[in-house]
């Protein structure tokens, strides 16, 4: 008998050209072709532009995709890292700019957690640009006790309002 499949939200984002695929967002949408073709795309949001945080300088676009893999999270994240370097990603500073960012969001196993590796991702509910493809694709997706994904996008949306 097989591994059990599991349903990952990887967030995905680029902020710096690529020599084939181009301008950001086409890096996006050829990362989202590849998790398709890697692991089984079972949806992705839509591709957004968002400001660059910390040091990271030019603008990102990020979406979300949801794809299923037989993997653990940490085998996960090693397929994944793999596949940044595959598309020119160096390592550098925390916030630098990046041709291709992978992050595993949520796993359909629950909380995780090893030295590497924290799911739910730790900075999941102060980033809009991550919440609210989650929440476009997964709206129902349980985050924090009993919390949805929709609900932490809604609260983080009034938050940054009454700024």
């Amino acid at each position: 008998m097989g591994k059990a499949s599991h349903l990952y939200a990887i967030g995905i984002g680029s902020n710096r050209r690529h020599g084939r695929f181009g301008r950001p967002g086409a890096v996006v949408e050829a990362a989202i072709a590849r998790l398709d073709q890697d692991f089984g795309l079972f949806n992705a949001s839509p591709i957004v532009l968002n400001p660059a945080h910390g040091g990271a300088g030019r603008e990102f676009a990020n979406a979300l995709a949801l794809v299923e893999s037989k993997l653990e999270p940490s085998e996960m994240l090693g397929a994944l890292k793999a596949l940044e370097r595959e598309f020119g990603r160096r390592g550098g500073r925390r916030w630098g700019s990046r041709v291709l960012d992978l992050d595993i969001i949520l796993w359909s196993g629950g909380k995780w957690r090893t030295r590497g590796l924290t799911i739910p991702h730790p900075a999941l509910e102060t980033r809009s640009f991550v919440l609210g493809p989650l929440a476009a694709v997964a709206p129902n997706w349980p985050v924090r006790g009993g919390l949805a994904a929709r609900h932490l996008a809604h609260r983080l949306a009034r938050r940054r309002a009454r700024r």
